[in-house]
């Protein structure tokens, strides 16, 4: 019995990722079907990055909702998805990142695939891991404001010609199981595929590089990882600047000087490893 809570509890972070994967696509109908699930579930937010159209999805994705909002001509402005993300920012910041996202497990999982040598950044992380930033603005933001069609109508540019995570959880299955949609994929369903592959491929070698560099939603809720209620501190009357934090962090961060930094995902490997126990989550002050 105490070795199976020892592995549970090794394992806690895999057990959570899989456990809220279940509970949110957890649509079994939809796969059955190959229809997607339409129901007042939809009108909720998830906090991770989660396909609106995933045959097993119960929830809408935050970043598709804010760029259908953002490219409506029925709202000015998307008060009620912006509150929602503001909300999920300011309690975990990118702890929804390491725990809640679907698409951060997948990546976790195919960086445990054997390979001859691994790598935690991508050479020019110093400034790759800021383009995120700019797909946030750019292409979740700005396109789907002024890009307009014929009809008043944005384009929700991210979800259609970049996120391989609605092309993994949305787009391969509904062309699998659905014949009209099998039937009407050309160029642009290639195009996504071919940006799954790259990203798969890559995710076996370097550690979460769609998290680092390109996910609009890390970026969005890095920004609150500073101030948000679940935070890390060190304790400096304890840490002894060994550096082991560091070295088992797959982000690369340099957490006895950066705790915080927008880069952590909160997977609590620094906690785990320090020797001294200098490093916890930061308690709640009155």
């Amino acid at each position: 019995m105490g070795k199976f809570l020892i592995k549970i509890k090794k394992n806690i972070r895999l057990i959570i990722q899989f456990a809220f994967l279940a509970v949110t696509n957890g649509y079994l109908k939809g796969f059955a079907g190959g229809k997607i699930y339409t129901g007042k579930l939809k009108m909720f937010c998830v906090p991770g990055l989660n396909c609106y159209s995933c045959p097993g999805a119960l929830g809408s994705c935050p970043m598709g909702a804010l760029q259908s909002t953002l490219g409506s001509r029925d709202y000015s402005f998307a008060f009620y998805v912006l509150g929602i993300l503001m909300l999920f920012g300011a309690v975990g910041g990118r702890f929804i990142c390491g725990f809640l996202c679907p698409f951060g497990l997948l990546q976790d999982l195919l960086y445990k695939i054997p390979f001859f040598k691994k790598f935690k950044n991508i050479p020019g992380n110093r400034f790759l891991k800021y383009f995120k930033y700019v797909i946030l603005a750019v292409f979740v933001i700005l396109i789907p404001m002024f890009a307009v069609d014929i009809t008043g109508l944005g384009t929700p540019a991210f979800c259609k010609y970049i996120c391989p995570s609605g092309t993994f959880m949305a787009g391969i299955p509904l062309t699998f199981l659905n014949e009209t949609i099998r039937d009407a994929a050309g160029f642009l369903y290639t195009w996504k595929v071919a940006i799954l592959i790259i990203t798969i491929l890559v995710s076996v070698v370097f550690y979460r590089p769609f998290c680092k560099y390109i996910c609009p939603l890390g970026a969005f809720y890095s920004l609150f990882n500073s101030v948000a209620v679940l935070r890390y501190e060190v304790d400096k009357n304890k840490c002894t600047d060994c550096g082991a934090c560091q070295k088992k962090c797959p982000c690369d961060i340099p957490v006895m000087k950066k705790p915080n930094s927008t880069d952590c995902i909160r997977c609590g490997k620094c906690i785990n490893i320090c020797p001294e126990e200098a490093i916890d989550i930061k308690k709640l002050r009155k």
